[in-house]
């Protein structure tokens, strides 16, 4: 059920966003006279379509992983006379540039939309405090403290945890020293803190900032109170239910949830007998946790639960909200700041700075969009954005058969005032279909890998 929900998340996904790729290429081709043959939301054969007045074909196709505008073009087929007017290849080299552009620049108003609507709707988040610190981390050792707000980052603001994360990705792979203003909760003092860094995760497959600064974000105190159980895992098998209240285990009381995480994560495969509170009833249940192997080796115990929501103190909570007319600001701010970093991860891959296993493929894609449809509409609406801008950066890179080649192409003929010759294109595209095979194998590599 959970591979089926993931396949429906990544084919929802791609067809938003490739929907409004395509869109934007169809919609300048028609806006300059060029006739659109096909438009196709996936590859193979159509399994439904119509055709409008245009003679436009509006299809989906059988393998939903993308999609494509076919223009009329006289390099691709035998085109009658009356036609050529309406060919792609006979226009301005200018327009040309802009029916190409128009796909990725599609994108990027896509996440502006998303951004805007989501800011005017309002983005709740928890104040970023710091939890406890082990007095061996580097953040520690820097000056940051326990119950501290961490306000910015490197000179830029952060409301949320969220913010702060982003900022440190920035980071990636660079030496030198991450600048940190921290303000006391209860008398408002400022610190400054500096932490150095050489190389900063540069060898994590899976960057996780905030870990290795050793730097843990507060929770209200969290009761072992099961809120969801897996229904094909050992919990559910046991007959544990959702608000049962985990008093003890084997006789040992069980504080919170993290406790009662710690007994489980060290005992695999061992019975456990679970006192649990259920309807002001006192029942004791046996529960074996299965074992579950990690990424990095290791394996710990599971029962297949999830906490039960947490309410957070009023005086922690943060709504980020805008006007329709305001919303634009921090919209664009956004899509620019989520565009900045996804252009300095490529480059720092290129560059050895950062591992190329980072580089994740379709496997990785539909978990992560399984993982945000279930964490609700705003959280799903966030990652379209975040694809939506992936998506149009992949476009921009100047390698031949993407969006970018054919723009870096027709600069050259802007500047020149004669096309590229077209063997020389032809090669082109062949390396660029290497390339891009490439980094394909690259990122399906990387999925099974981590499977």
């Amino acid at each position: 059920m959970d591979i089926l929900f993931s396949v429906f998340s990544l084919v929802l996904t791609l067809s938003i966003i490739v929907t409004i790729h395509e869109f934007g290429h169809f919609y300048f081709a028609r806006r300059y006279g060029v006739m659109v043959k096909r438009f196709s939301i996936g590859f193979g054969n159509p399994i439904f379509s119509r055709t409008d007045k245009k003679g436009t074909e509006f299809s989906i196709a059988a393998i939903p992983l993308g999609g494509y505008v076919s223009m009329l073009d006289t390099r691709v087929e035998d085109v009658p006379e009356e036609l050529l007017p309406q060919t792609f290849n006979n226009k301005p080299v200018w327009q040309k540039m802009v029916i190409v552009a128009a796909g990725p620049a599609a994108n990027f108003l896509l996440a502006i939309l998303v951004y805007w609507f989501l800011f005017v709707l309002g983005v709740s988040s928890v104040i970023p405090v710091v939890g406890e610190l082990n007095a061996e981390s580097p953040a520690y050792q820097a000056g940051v403290r326990s119950n501290q707000e961490l306000v910015s980052v490197d000179g830029n603001g952060t409301n949320s945890w969220q913010e702060i994360y982003i900022q440190l990705l920035s980071r990636m792979g660079e030496t030198g020293s991450l600048k940190l203003e921290l303000r006391e909760l209860d008398t408002q003092t400022v610190h400054l803190v500096d932490i150095p860094i050489t190389k900063w995760m540069s060898e994590q497959d899976k960057p996780a900032p905030l870990k290795s600064l050793g730097i843990r974000p507060y929770y209200p105190e969290i009761p072992a109170i099961i809120g969801v159980v897996s229904g094909d895992g050992r919990a559910a098998q046991a007959g544990l239910e959702s608000a049962d209240h985990v008093i003890a285990i084997d006789g040992v009381p069980v504080e919170d949830w993290q406790a009662m995480v710690e007994v489980v994560r060290h005992q695999a495969n061992t019975p456990l007998l679970f006192k649990v509170n259920r309807n002001d009833q006192t029942i004791t249940i046996e529960v074996t946790p299965a074992n579950k192997l990690l990424e990095d080796g290791s394996s710990i115990g599971y029962l297949g639960v999830g906490v039960q929501a947490v309410n957070w103190p009023d005086s922690l909570k943060r709504n980020i909200q805008y006007s329709v007319i305001s919303a634009w600001v921090p919209a664009v701010s956004k899509t620019w700041q989520m565009t900045r970093l996804t252009f300095d991860s490529f480059g720092k891959m290129l560059s050895g700075l950062v591992s190329v296993k980072n580089l994740g493929g379709p496997i990785s894609i539909a978990k992560m969009a399984s993982s945000n449809l279930e964490s609700g509409f705003h959280a799903f609406l966030g990652f379209i954005a975040y694809f939506s801008i992936s998506l149009g950066i992949l476009n921009l890179l100047p390698i031949p058969v993407l969006d970018g080649g054919h723009l870096f192409f027709y600069t050259i003929e802007l500047i020149t005032g004669k096309p590229v010759p077209e063997k020389l294109q032809m090669v082109a595209y062949r390396v660029g279909i290497i390339l891009i095979g490439a980094l394909m194998f690259t990122a399906i590599y990387n999925d099974l890998a981590q499977l």
